[in-house]
């Protein structure tokens, strides 16, 4: 019998303050010890596919709805506290738990119930190796149709959108993009025209009938290599593009 695959180790391992992983990882050992299966999500799923953790002091577990009260019950019993007290949200899709400021969230649902988490949210995605923990991030698509629908007020996750764009176009699996975002495909079109604007070296790789069927525009052929970081300059001076000087 041929040996298991090397689980993917992340360059940023380190950078996770050690307090924090310990409350992580007890969660991560109750929540196997009782069979629940999860993939993690938010900045750390993010950070596999662009290299590049962005630190938000939580960590997003993504599970069946049929295991969220178990789940809920390992976080109470790895000494987590219910977030609601401290700061009320909606309990239809997400429980958050938190102890010494540092957050864990139980996500089953989108929070627009737009879908509720399946199998291949949690099966489809890479495993990876954090402070010898074996993970599976989600897959890259369903993180991009997840952020795609949050285009608020108080916050927009289209600049993860463009990075994980920028780190995986050429990887996606186009046709279950899709099919997830059946009729809010123009989200999609809509988002791939902005980075057809940020960064048309990459958006070059979108195959055509991608493109056809999106009703995207032709780019321009040699792009200036320099532009993705000038133009994302214009939407926010700060670095924030996986591609741009810090």
């Amino acid at each position: 019998m041929s040996p298991p695959p090397t689980a993917l180790q992340p360059a940023w391992e380190h950078r996770i303050p050690i307090e924090e992983w310990a409350v992580y990882r007890e969660v991560i050992q109750r929540a196997r010890a009782q069979g629940i299966g999860f993939a993690c999500g938010g900045a750390f799923a993010t950070a596999v596919y662009t290299g590049e953790l962005r630190n938000t002091k939580d960590f997003d577990f993504y599970l069946l709805p049929a295991d969220r009260d178990r789940m809920m019950r390992v976080m109470a019993e790895a000494g987590l506290s219910d977030y609601f007290e401290r700061f009320p949200y909606d309990r239809s899709w997400i429980y958050r738990a938190n102890r010494d400021d540092i957050i864990v969230d139980a996500i089953w649902a989108m929070a627009n119930q737009r879908t509720e988490v399946d199998q291949d949210w949690l099966s489809r995605g890479p495993e990876i190796t954090i402070q010898g923990e074996r993970l599976r991030a989600i897959p890259t698509e369903e993180l991009i149709w997840s952020k795609l629908y949050v285009l608020q007020r108080e916050r927009c996750d289209w600049g993860d959108v463009f990075n994980l764009l920028d780190a995986r176009v050429q990887h996606l699996d186009w046709e279950h993009l899709l099919r997830r975002l059946a009729d809010d495909a123009p989200l999609l079109a809509g988002a791939l025209s902005v980075f057809g604007w940020l960064a048309p070296d990459r958006a070059a790789t979108i195959p055509d009938w991608v493109r056809s069927r999106l009703g995207l525009s032709e780019l321009p052929a040699n792009a200036n290599p320099e532009l993705p970081s000038a133009r994302a300059k214009l939407l926010d001076s700060r670095p924030w593009f996986r591609r741009q000087p810090g």
